[in-house]
């Protein structure tokens, strides 16, 4: 057997093979000094003990000589040294963190936030960093810290929180330690100096620290752990089958009927409210109840929606395991029922299927007028009629079989007429069908004939048999048929949607979605639809191409502001003929559907509002693509046109660069000739001089900005003073400055700036010339630097007639000028290029009128540290 040469090393394929994550454990509290980063070390000394390798990354023990003493014996990181503006600020070393690669790594104060110049801004960015490593992470952190509750703490203690953490770094931690202290216990340990040094102390019991800031705060805490261990509980039940009920919490279900639902329902909300309880309705629908019963029960499911139930419809004929496996798929352990719908039969198999569900009879004395119930006969009149008839029409066909075929076989016909009853009428039809055609065999086919009178006591069991037969099929039947029909209703509903997405997947135009979602809904429930969107960004809604339903502009308006749905079946303006629909989307409101249907007791069904809002959910998510289709497109078509013009710019100024040098060369070269020699012509030549520098200058803008936007900039940074800068910038204007007063303001004590001299210097050039542009002749104007504690500033300031109206940022635009039609030259570059160069150096540059005229352009630079002389000035 032949061995490659070529065989790869097993350690580096180990080595290439990707790290498991490691594993996250948070030590949380609801304040500071309850003991989390004692615990933390506590636990890490256990696992040094175990022979673990544990690295202390980052820990403030407050000099509190507890928390020091259990760092005893563990391995301490040095703290990273950062220079920062004269100070040397100490950052967690993540570096040599990831070097060492120890199993473990203790890092306390999990909010903090990192010094200027460390990797990340967030400890929690460190932590996620060596997580992605391999590396186990022991953090700390208080409830307070949590970004979700910072604004409800604000408001409890008065404190702003600044320092926060994401709500996911504490819900993906593989395990939370929740370290707990009684605010009196946490009050005596302050007063005694275990939390912070006396002077901190005293500050602290006065502002954070007080008893009922303290008590809040625990509840706060208490409640995110608890509900952090309900979604484990509740992700740990959707992975598991047939789980019986944890009653872990107070939680109900009330199943409804259609005669006792409204009271129901009110007593059910009471004892939710009691219990703090999240509750559930349901409604079993078997397929008998009347027209009146299940509009009573659909009204009470609704009811129960609007004071904050969860709500749903279940269909099916065995209604002890349908509650059982909806109680137990949602954790509920509490059965509240009316007491007339609590048989003895439902009972025993509710203690049967799950004996854990307990079982609450609701009484049901309202005074409430019930639905009248009119007798099943009068209900179904024309079935009973049908069914009536067929048993005669089978009599009378079977008369001439008898004799010829066996009296059982003649059953066989009377049987197949109760299936028919079942399935064309239901449940009664079919009882009568059976009933009749026992009576009518019995009379007509069994001696004596014409009479009731059994002569064969065997025909006795024949007749037994047949009306159970005949009964529990005709029921049977009946039950399947009901649920075939809902069946193929949601099969409708499906199919609906599927292709109704299918088709608006391929929507190009709103007219498009507009008509497809009207033929859609028109085919399902026989109402017409019409869409209101905004065609433009002022939020004006206007209403698509399709048949005008009169609907009322006002309740549009309403519902696409409040992003609520209105009109029928809804808690706003129930009485309004239609439907309005908001077509929300991921990030925003996109229109209102408008739907009208023929019988308003349509939209009562469940399934069909399900439907609605599903159909709502696709339009909305279609025209919002379509949105951001057009977005893209635009700004393809932008970045296509920015392309060309850099390339034409670029093309263009290179081009004209070689000529108008020599131009500007020969013109200053022949205007020192003329004036030497007296001429007449001096002063042409000086203005011919003039402009060819202006050319020049304006051919340099272009060339700088094909060369910043190109991405092309290095930076060759040195110190330069603001002077010096500023006495350079009037210097390569040369005599464009003659016709103004030039005013310098530079404070002796101003610090240097650290920045490309070449780029500085055009800046400035560029504002300096704007200025002379836009103020008029013999104005004054000033050239001035002063600095802050972090930056300096320099400034251009005239006395002209000001900005434009409008926003002064669209200024540095480029390609745009403060007005369009101007007899002053130039095309937009200057400002757009100080813009560029201000912040490829991390500044920020700014216009503004001032309030005794004319304009102030500001460029605000990072002020860095001074570097030190090598010489005394005053010994020069």
């Amino acid at each position: 057997m032949l061995v490659s040469e070529h065989r790869p090393d097993p350690d580096a394929l180990l080595a290439s093979l990707p790290r498991p994550r490691g594993r996250l454990k948070l030590f949380f509290g609801a304040a500071p000094g309850v003991g989390k980063t004692y615990a933390m070390l506590a636990e890490a000394q256990e696992k040094r003990a175990q022979g673990l390798s544990v690295l202390v990354g980052w820990v403030d023990t407050h000099g509190r000589a507890d928390t020091e003493a259990m760092l005893s014996g563990l391995d301490v990181l040095p703290r990273r040294q950062l220079d920062h503006r004269s100070k040397v600020l100490a950052a967690l070393d993540i570096d040599a963190i990831l070097a060492r690669h120890p199993a473990l790594v203790v890092i306390d104060e999990l909010p903090h936030s990192n010094a200027v110049g460390s990797r990340h801004p967030k400890r929690w960015q460190d932590v996620e960093e060596l997580l992605a490593s391999g590396i186990d992470v022991y953090s700390a952190m208080n409830v307070q810290h949590l970004d979700s509750l910072r604004d409800i703490v604000g408001r409890v203690t008065g404190v702003e929180i600044s320092e926060t953490v994401p709500d996911h770094v504490f819900d993906q931690a593989d395990e939370v330690r929740l370290v707990d202290l009684p605010p009196d216990d946490l009050l005596h340990r302050l007063a005694a100096g275990k939390v912070y040094l006396p002077e901190v102390a005293e500050r602290a019991a006065a502002n954070f620290f007080r008893k009922g800031n303290l008590i809040a705060l625990r509840e706060l805490a208490l409640r995110r752990m608890a509900d952090r261990v309900d979604g484990q509980m509740k992700a740990q039940r959707a992975i598991s089958h047939s789980v019986p009920v944890w009653a872990t919490s107070h939680s109900m279900l009330l199943l409804v009927d259609g005669r006792h639902g409204s009271d129901c329902v009110r007593q059910c909300l009471r004892l939710a409210r009691l219990l703090g309880a999240p509750w559930h309705a349901v409604w079993l629908d078997n397929g008998g109840a009347s027209a009146d019963e299940r509009s009573a029960a659909l009204a009470a499911l609704q009811q129960a929606a609007e004071q904050g139930a969860t709500t749903l419809v279940l269909s099916g004929q065995q209604p002890a395991r349908l509650v059982v496996a909806y109680a137990r798929r949602h954790n509920l352990s509490l059965l509240a029922m009316p007491a007339p719908l609590a048989s003895a039969q439902l009972q025993r198999a509710l203690q049967q299927d799950a004996p854990d569900l307990s079982l609450l009879l609701l009484s049901s004395q309202s005074s409430e007028k019930q639905p009248k119930r009119w007798p099943q006969w009068q209900l179904a009149r024309r079935g009973w009629l049908a069914s009536s008839l067929l048993c005669a029409a089978i009599t009378l066909l079977a008369s001439p079989l008898h004799g010829v075929l066996e009296p059982t076989n003649l059953v066989m016909f009377y049987l197949l007429g109760v299936l028919w009853s079942a399935v064309r009428y239901g449940r009664g039809p079919a009882a009568l069908t059976a009933v009749l055609s026992v009576a009518l065999f019995d009379f007509f086919f069994v001696q004596p004939h014409f009479s009731f009178a059994v002569s064969d006591v065997q025909y006795l069991i024949t007749f037994v048999v047949m009306l159970i037969v005949g009964l529990v099929a005709g029921q049977l039947v009946a039950s399947q048929r009901h649920s075939a029909a809902q069946a193929r209703q949601r099969e409708a509903h499906t199919r609906t949607l599927y292709e109704m997405a299918r088709e608006l997947g391929v929507a190009l135009l709103p007219e498009q979605v507009g008509e497809i979602s009207t033929r859609f809904l028109h085919a399902s429930l026989g109402g017409s639809v019409r869409l209101w969107l905004p065609p433009d960004d002022d939020g004006a809604l206007l209403p698509q191409e399709g048949a005008d339903l009169g609907e009322d502009s006002a309740i549009v308006r309403w519902c696409y502001d409040r992003a609520e749905p209105a009109g029928v079946g809804t808690n706003t303006l129930p009485n309004a003929p239609y439907l309005y629909l908001p077509l929300k989307a991921p990030m925003r409101t996109r229109g209102v559907l408008v739907l009208a249907v023929p019988d308003r007791a349509l939209l009562a069904e469940p399934d069909n509002r399900r439907l609605c809002e599903a159909v709502t959910a696709l339009v909305a998510q279609t025209l919002e693509r379509l949105h951001y289709i057009a977005v893209a497109q635009q700004t393809l078509v932008i970045m296509e046109s920015e392309r060309l013009r850099h390339s034409l710019l670029a093309a263009l100024s290179h081009d004209l660069r070689t000529p108008l040098t020599a131009l500007t060369g020969q013109a200053e070269t022949l205007q020192r000739q003329l004036a030497r020699d007296a001429s007449p012509l001096a002063a042409q030549a000086a203005t011919l001089q003039a402009q060819s520098q202006r050319i020049s200058r304006l051919v340099t803008n272009l060339l700088e900005m094909a060369r910043l936007q190109a991405g092309g900039v290095t930076l060759r940074r040195d110190w330069l003073p603001p002077l010096e800068l500023i006495g350079g910038t009037i210097a390569a204007l040369g005599s464009a400055t003659a016709s103004h007063r030039l005013q310098i303001d530079v404070p002796q004590d101003c610090p240097m700036l650290y920045a490309d001299p070449l780029l500085l210097e055009r800046l400035l050039v560029n504002l300096l010339e704007n200025a002379l542009k836009y103020s008029p002749a013999g104005s004054t104007i000033t050239l001035s630097a002063d600095a802050t504690s972090s930056h300096i500033r320099l400034s251009v300031t005239d006395e002209g007639r000001g900005l434009p109206p409008g926003d002064p940022a669209e200024l540095f635009t480029i390609f745009t000028r403060g007005e369009r039609e101007s007899s002053i030259s130039g095309v937009g570059l200057g400002l757009a290029i100080c813009k560029t160069i201000a912040h490829v150096h991390g500044g920020t540059i700014s216009a503004a009128n001032l309030p005794a005229g004319g304009a102030c352009f500001s460029l605000l630079l990072p002020l860095e540290t001074q570097p030190e002389l090598d010489f005394d000035p005053e010994k020069l």
